[in-house]
């Protein structure tokens, strides 16, 4: 992974990184991390690259976003891609490999809890394949969004405490807005699906959303990024902000700069995937 360390206003340090694909020039890839107004540390953590593996390219980005944890989000980046593609099925059956993975990891996540704490993340991956296939997947809030002749589309959803009341009740849990106005699972989580939370893992799912997207002509970016972003801009802003901006790094720090001008408060991370 092509990072750095480069520091950005308020005497924050941001992580920020490019690279782009062997197989296709025109394929490029570029993120850019803020830390939140927030007392604790980042826990935004950022995964992209290109990698070969046997006789395909893959492009491996993802955001995770923990929650009361650094040590969850930091242990998906080292660890759910080699999950997944550890899958024996993953070049025929993707999605369900996808699937496995995330339940197999957040397994392991639960197992490990005396080291690794009590917190979650949620997460968004995309893995694209040969710069032809996009296999999107998530849990939580973090969102995956592509721009297809100017128009936003979603590929990820919104795991919301609101959405998913009749499950997180039916599993014996509950949501409710006391303290104050967002939807929280316990009164505590404000995502219905996540990684780790053990102490609320029975009334949280860990089963993600999956979806696949064929990348075409029309397709011109993909942005991935954490609920900072979207907190206050929607998918058509977010995607209008940055459709002029060519370089895909610069575009990552240009949605940054937009949320912040828009008072975003969290941690925030960006990956921008340019298809031409």
């Amino acid at each position: 992974m092509d990072s750095f360390q480069e520091k950005v206003g308020l005497g924050s340090t941001a992580e920020t990184g490019k690279g782009k694909s062997k197989i296709s020039k025109h394929v490029t890839h570029g993120y850019h991390t803020a830390e939140g107004k927030s007392a604790h540390p980042m826990e935004d953590y950022v995964f992209a690259e290109f990698k070969q593996v046997e006789d395909n390219e893959l492009g491996l980005f993802a955001i995770f976003d923990g929650h009361v944890s650094q040590e969850v989000p930091d242990y998906l980046r080292s660890h759910l891609f080699n999950n997944i593609l550890k899958e024996p099925d993953f070049w025929n059956e993707t999605e369900n490999a996808v699937r496995r993975a995330y339940r197999i990891t957040d397994d392991k996540i639960l197992e490990k809890s005396a080291e690794l704490g009590k917190g979650g993340s949620t997460a968004v991956t995309a893995i694209l394949i040969n710069c032809e296939k996009l296999v999107v997947a998530n849990l939580g809030d973090s969102r995956a969004v592509i721009c297809q002749n100017g128009k936003a589309k979603q590929l990820s959803v919104d795991h919301e405490p609101d959405s998913e009341r009749k499950a997180i009740e039916d599993r014996g849990g509950f949501v409710t807005k006391f303290p104050g106005d967002v939807a929280r699972v316990d009164g505590q989580l404000a995502v219905a699906r996540a990684f780790g939370d053990k102490t609320m893992k029975d009334h949280l799912s860990s089963e993600p959303h999956v979806t696949v997207e064929m990348i075409n002509d029309d397709t011109e970016f993909a942005i991935l990024a954490s609920d900072g972003i979207w907190h206050v801009m929607n998918n058509q802003e977010a995607v209008d902000c940055i459709k002029n901006v060519k370089e895909a790094r610069e575009a990552a720090k240009a949605l940054i700069e937009e949320a912040l001008k828009r008072n975003s408060t969290d941690d925030i991370s960006v990956i921008v995937v340019r298809f031409h």
